[in-house]
């Protein structure tokens, strides 16, 4: 069986804005040259009334595990020993 090739393709989603409208219409992948990016796209309108998609293309970055994060300090990590 022949592998699928997706380089030079994207796929596009409609994305929940969640109450903020500065947030993209659609997100998703592009892939180029063999490189998948982050891929985001509003609809506009021109002065003419012509509806029309804009957006811009970012590398695609890691998702950090929530697990991997660092937690803030706490005061129990303070040593009790301070000079004051």
């Amino acid at each position: 069986m022949a592998e699928y090739d997706n380089n030079n393709t994207f796929a596009l989603f409609k994305n929940d804005k969640q109450g903020n409208e500065k947030r993209p219409d659609y997100t998703g992948t592009i892939t180029v040259n063999g490189e998948e990016m982050r891929m985001s796209a509003w609809i506009r309108e021109s002065k003419t009334g012509n509806k029309y998609m804009s957006g811009q293309i970012q590398p695609k970055r890691e998702a950090t595990p929530a697990d991997t994060r660092q937690a803030p300090p706490s005061f129990d990590d303070f040593e009790d020993d301070l000079a004051f």
